[in-house]
């Protein structure tokens, strides 16, 4: 199997520092945006689509714009790449849910993938009118896709759970295809719902000793429930043509995060109820100090923003080697991002894509051959032109 990639779509906005935002964190805490406009997001996912990233994870939350309507108009600006929508299950029925992803698969031929994200923060949750603590959102998730899935299959669904109840539910058109289900969750409640429900299981972007033992662990609980699933990994990353190029990018980003905006933002993180997030915090502590936690992962982007916050950083060819250390532990697919994420698309498209072509790990999506035909076209040292004869006087 070749690997998948994806890449991002910062509907909070972007810039050329690290844009804060989730789990509580403020949007912008570490630097000015660029607007998250149409124009903009449809900039960056017609260049994820050219360069061969399959799909675009769109998230989810008070501090970004809606996903489902942010892709639905996106689809109008692009042709082929699929999008990855973050949406929580509490905060809509499970038919109406079933209808929406069966009329996006309708109209947009089939491009969507969903990101089931129970919400991490009850603060967050209860602005949007749900009170349930953490493990009951997650039993709640659990009923949630069981009706979902019921209904992609057709069925007319009777169901009288704890947390949802329908009844005589059924979709009069089913999606085509039935969008796979991508799941996170690190906690002893949400790992059963994932090994029920999911077809990837997502990780943030943890060292590979850790990536191993939570791979081998849902593995087996689902083999146990008799299924197979996928692994997804969810990283930002900074790659260059050198290490020592890449690693001055890191530096500038950090250089530009104020001690103040550090202790905000860490402050509030440590008040998360999500695992994964308490996993990211372990990584750095909260300082500056030894943000390398693994070889060519970087801990900094987590020191000021949510969720995912580590990064590969290095050259073209050692991110190649990462991606391909952790493709051996189990992992076949990526989602990446970078600040900005327009130009970061380019490095990582342009730099380290062909390296993993050339390694039998991944092909374009579109089929495109191994090498497009040679144009000569003169750049600096190369031979200047011929000069262009006066022309000839005529009577």
């Amino acid at each position: 199997m070749t690997l998948t990639f994806h890449w991002f779509l910062p509907t909070n906005g972007d810039s050329r520092d690290i844009v804060g935002g989730g789990h509580g964190v403020p949007t912008g805490a570490a630097g000015g945006a660029r607007p998250a406009s149409v124009a903009y997001l449809g900039q960056i996912a017609r260049t994820a689509e050219q360069l061969g990233f399959v799909g675009a994870l769109t998230p989810t939350g008070a501090w970004c714009e809606d996903a489902w309507l942010s892709t639905a108009m996106l689809t109008e600006v692009t042709e082929r790449l699929k999008f990855l929508v973050a949406f929580r299950p509490g905060l809509l029925a499970p038919t109406l849910a079933a209808q929406m992803a069966s009329t996006f698969q309708r109209l947009s031929r089939g491009r969507l993938l969903l990101n089931v994200v129970t919400g991490g923060e009850s603060q967050e949750q209860r602005a949007y009118g749900d009170f349930l603590d953490k493990d009951a959102r997650y039993a709640r998730a659990d009923e949630f896709l069981h009706v979902v899935r019921a209904l992609w299959r057709g069925e007319t669904v009777d169901h009288a759970g704890a947390h949802l109840r329908v009844e005589q539910a059924r979709l009069h058109r089913l999606p085509d295809p039935v969008p796979p289900v991508y799941f996170g969750g690190s906690s002893a409640a949400a790992l059963p719902v994932a090994v029920r429900h999911s077809d990837v299981y997502l990780t943030w972007g943890e060292p590979p000793v850790q990536v191993a033992d939570k791979v081998n662990r849902v593995r087996a609980l689902a083999a146990e429930a008799g299924r197979e699933l996928r692994f997804g990994i969810r990283l930002h990353v900074i790659a260059r043509d050198t290490a020592d190029q890449a690693w001055t990018q890191a530096r500038r980003l950090l250089d530009g995060i104020a001690e103040a905006d550090i202790k905000a933002v860490q402050d509030g993180l440590r008040r998360s109820e999500s695992e994964g997030q308490r996993r990211m915090l372990d990584l750095h502590g909260g300082s500056r100090d030894r943000l390398e936690v693994a070889p060519n992962l970087w801990a900094g982007v987590g020191l000021v923003r949510g969720g995912a916050g580590t990064a590969l950083v290095g050259s073209h060819s050692e991110i190649a080697e990462r991606i391909a250390e952790y493709h051996a532990l189990g992992i076949d697919e990526f989602i990446l991002s970078g600040y900005p994420h327009l130009e970061e698309a380019y490095w990582f498209g342009e730099g380290v894509l062909p390296i993993l072509r050339q390694r039998g790990l991944w092909r374009h999506p579109d089929g495109r051959p191994e090498a497009t035909e040679h144009v000569d076209v003169p750049f600096a040292g190369s031979a200047p032109p011929r000069a262009v004869p006066e022309p000839v006087a005529t009577r």
